[in-house]
């Protein structure tokens, strides 16, 4: 099996522009190929995983990988599942961001010797001259085509600035300016980018007279057709100061049931054939995928001693033991109302939940403990001394642990 062939068992591959040509370049190793990470956070999260662990696969079947760097298109925020603009951001934050990336790609891709490259688009983009880019780019793209495109779609409704609509022709102009200088044949990217990549593949086309080729990956979705990745809290970070260890393992083992196979298949690197055997797992047996899938991730994300430790943390909460590594929340002396601070606060403080609403439904459904005693009253008080020392364990649901210190 080439690794085209197990990124189709893998169910990672959405649309392709040549099949033939793609499974060819993929599976003989001479795939120079780019995927583009615009620097919107000054960290990677789950969204991204995908595509790291995809050139991850691909680099190990000796392809080289192109880690591109928005630098520049981070100027214009990609308007692609977005209901509203981005924020803008200053030339300090993007390249403060740019920096944190370059750090966490480097656990999934070996830069060595040259077997992969990172670029910043900003080396190109941002010394762009505006007459010459209408002059010899614009006449390339078709302004009523460009309107079809699905990544515009949903900012239509709103609104899309001429800002966001440029967004496609810089997408376009990296994958020209990569296919030149760096020798880059195919781009990847997630299946809401398709309308994009299709631009990019169209400009080498009619500028050069050559053929580059994009594939899609599948989104990560849950059964109920939502992206993956995101909490009450937030989104799910690489970095461990965002997100830590045991909270990224214990996103991964609270996945559902109908999601956990799907995602063993798509982001670990365990043989099919193992996985395959686990197809026919039901029961009892699904939470033991989960404990593989958390800690597999964990592994990748932060290593091996980390994923070891989350899943100790794990285990022994379960069984209603002490965890060292367990997640915590440091109350301060502000955190406290005449010197009380009730466990609707708690909750929300800690995460757990989003609002003293949602807390306040989870104390009146049963689902909250504090040191194994469940808490029935909304009115429920601590003071600053209940915290000291090891402090206290909260407990929202089956498998939702905090332990609450003072600062």
């Amino acid at each position: 099996m080439g690794i085209y062939e197990e990124l189709q068992a893998r169910g990672l591959i959405a649309q392709v522009t040549d099949e033939e040509r793609i499974r060819d370049l993929v599976n003989n190793g001479k795939a120079t190929f780019y995927i583009g990470f615009d620097p919107t956070a000054d960290s990677l999260h789950v969204g991204h995983f995908m595509a790291l662990c995809l050139m991850k696969r691909l680099q190990e079947a000796g392809n080289k990988p192109i880690a591109l760097i928005g630098g520049g298109t981070g100027y214009i925020g990609d308007p692609s599942g977005r209901s509203d603009m981005r924020s803008m951001m200053t030339p300090e934050q993007i390249q403060h961001n740019c920096d944190c990336f370059k750090k966490q790609m480097s656990r999934f891709i070996d830069f060595s010797e040259g077997k992969a490259l990172m670029v910043n688009n900003a080396d190109w983009l941002l010394d762009l001259n505006y007459i010459e880019v209408l002059r010899e780019i614009g006449p390339h793209f078709s302004v009523n085509r460009m309107l079809t495109a699905e990544c515009y779609k949903q900012r239509m409704e709103k609104g899309l600035s001429f800002l966001e609509f440029n967004y496609m022709i810089m997408q376009a102009y990296d994958f020209y300016e990569l296919f030149q200088n760096y020798g880059c044949n195919l781009e990847f990217g997630g299946d809401d980018q398709w309308s994009n990549m299709l631009a990019g593949t169209e400009l080498i086309r009619r500028k050069l007279g050559k053929d580059a080729s994009a594939m899609t990956i599948t989104l990560l979705l849950n059964s109920e057709g939502k992206k993956m990745g995101k909490t009450q809290s937030g989104a799910v970070w690489l970095d461990p100061e965002k997100t830590s260890p045991f909270d990224f393992y214990q996103y991964w083992r609270n996945v559902g049931d109908a999601d956990v196979l799907k995602c063993i298949r798509m982001l670990t690197f365990l043989p099919l054939e193992e996985i395959d055997k686990m197809d026919a797992w039901e029961g009892a047996q699904l939470n033991t995928a989960k404990e593989i899938l958390a800690y597999e991730l964990t592994k990748l994300v932060h290593g091996e001693e980390e994923a070891k430790k989350a899943q100790e943390s794990a285990r022994a909460l379960f069984s209603q033991g002490n965890a060292d590594n367990m997640p915590t929340t440091e109350l301060e002396e502000g955190d406290f109302q005449e010197g009380k601070i009730d466990i609707l606060a708690v909750l929300v403080k800690g995460g757990q939940a989003s609002s003293r609403s949602e807390a306040r439904r989870a104390v009146t459904q049963g689902g909250v403990s504090v040191d194994g005693e469940k808490i029935t009253d909304i009115a429920t008080a601590y003071v600053p001394a209940d915290f000291e020392g090891e402090g206290k364990i909260v407990k929202k649901g089956k498998k939702n642990f905090r332990r609450v210190i003072m600062k």
